[in-house]
């Protein structure tokens, strides 16, 4: 079994323009770091013109599609009845984007197939963790 997911999604910034276009991003889920989501952006979509990554807590995403949730850099909340709200907070600036909260459910189930919820600590290698910590402070 795989050990990484990746998923395209469709995401539509939010702009000041009634036109929001589309960017592909890309979520990505792996076990080896079992409590996080990734969420890629194309160098296109972005001002600095470089792929933009994203890394926030998978619990994050999963509580945002039943409601409101998030007080750092990245938030999220439901939006009508088909779409999540995801924004990105950074010192540039915050960029709000829609996606499709089908398709984040369907990211998410995937996650959990890989690493049910709750079980992500048996994920964790701590001795190698613990390891390398010691290594790091000699």
């Amino acid at each position: 079994m795989s050990t990484v997911i990746a998923q395209p999604v469709e995401a539509r910034l939010v702009a000041a323009a009634p036109r929001m276009p589309t960017i592909p991003a890309m979520l990505h889920y792996d076990r080896r770091d079992p409590f996080a989501v990734r969420m890629t952006f194309p160098a296109p979509a972005t001002l600095e013109g470089v792929e933009v990554c994203w890394t926030f807590a998978r619990d994050l995403l999963a509580a945002g599609l039943e409601g409101p949730d998030g007080q750092g850099d990245v938030r999220v909340r439901p939006y009508g009845f088909d779409r999540t709200v995801l924004e990105f907070h950074a010192p540039e600036g915050t960029a709000i984007v829609h996606v499709h909260s089908a398709d984040l459910r369907r990211f998410l189930d995937a996650t959990e197939v890989l690493v049910p919820a709750g079980l992500e600590h048996l994920q964790l290698d701590l001795d190698d963790g613990l390891a390398e910590l010691m290594r790091d402070a000699g």
